[in-house]
């Protein structure tokens, strides 16, 4: 199974994630570890990358799907990837079916009000790097898990979290569309609870 996960900030496509590479023994390709990887690793790719980073400009299309053909080309992806983070646009979506064909977009759906809430009630700890609700935390500021500081990020104020799903439901719109098209989009309710969902998410993944 090729699978593209697709999902707002705080839709829980983070732990579907997990969740979905535990069940399925599938890798999870994100570009965001991708780009860590490689500018650590000093690569090629990682280089030009990090020339760009550097100077506060986005990372042109070219280098980011040449990254992604890279990882996906590796043993570990023969049987199938989780993608999330790419493609993020339909110039993206259309250079990545030069070099893979993907079985499945699955989209985790949460309307916007819903994830606004759970962004701005977000609380990290300093310690651990844990992250808790205030919806069922309460007002405390210490870390349940670890007993380290809690803290709100500092894009998490509805000002910002706004802007983001804002960017992200206009940049989605034509990808969604794009695969809809296709025949390969299945959307899954993210407004439940995680044992939920990914229920949802099994019995689409089940029949592929």
């Amino acid at each position: 199974m090729n699978i593209v996960l697709l999902g707002a900030p705080g839709s829980g496509k983070g732990t579907q994630a997990s969740l979905i590479t535990e069940q399925y023994g599938l890798p999870h390709i994100s570009t965001g570890d991708m780009f860590r990887e490689n500018i650590r690793e000093k690569t090629p790719l990682g280089v030009l990358a990090k020339s760009y980073i550097d100077k506060g400009q986005l990372c042109p299309d070219d280098v980011t799907v040449k990254m992604v053909e890279e990882r996906l080309s590796r043993a570990d992806c023969k049987k199938g990837f989780l993608l999330d983070g790419f493609p993020r646009t339909i110039s993206q979506a259309e250079a990545l079916e030069k070099f893979v064909k993907i079985t499945c977009v699955l989209d985790i759906e949460v309307p916007l009000d819903k994830l606004l809430g759970r962004l701005t009630g977000r609380r990290c700890c300093e310690k651990c790097g844990e992250s808790f609700h205030v919806s069922v935390i309460g007002k405390t500021e210490i870390c349940p898990k670890c007993g380290g500081k809690l803290y709100t990020r500092a894009d998490d104020n509805e000002e910002t979290v706004q802007s983001r799903l804002n960017v992200y439901a206009s940049q989605t719109a034509s990808l969604i569309d794009f695969y809809q098209r296709k025949g390969v989009l299945k959307s899954v309710n993210g407004d439940a609870a995680v044992e939920e969902v990914f229920a949802a998410v099994q019995e689409v993944l089940n029949t592929l």
